[in-house]
């Protein structure tokens, strides 16, 4: 399981990206910027399903204490660099500095 750090920041994507392809026709970069979040959260969950990927993060999520913080670097979980077919778990959760 990721980071909660990474969980955070994947999490708020997904519903950004949401929130974006309500108000916009879904154009070809948001679908994929959609679709990669979407692939990157169930690869960080291990679950093969977004709604499955989603109640894992947010359970993880409400399992860690409020002070814990971390920094995220946001170019690494950036749905614009994940690819679809190299992803892996610890590449991503490599990315995260506790402090």
């Amino acid at each position: 399981m990721a980071h909660p750090a990474v969980l955070r920041e994947l999490v708020a994507r997904y519903e950004s990206l949401c929130t974006a392809s309500k108000e916009l026709a879904l154009a070809p970069d948001l679908k994929r910027r959609l679709d990669d979040v979407t692939y990157t959260l169930c690869v960080t969950t291990g679950t093969r399903r977004l709604d499955h990927a989603l109640a894992a993060a947010r359970a993880r999520l409400a399992a860690t204490p409020a002070g814990s913080t971390a920094t995220v670097s946001t170019t690494a979980v950036s749905t614009t660099a994940v690819s679809t077919t190299a992803v892996s778990t610890t590449a991503v959760a490599s990315t995260v500095t506790a402090t």
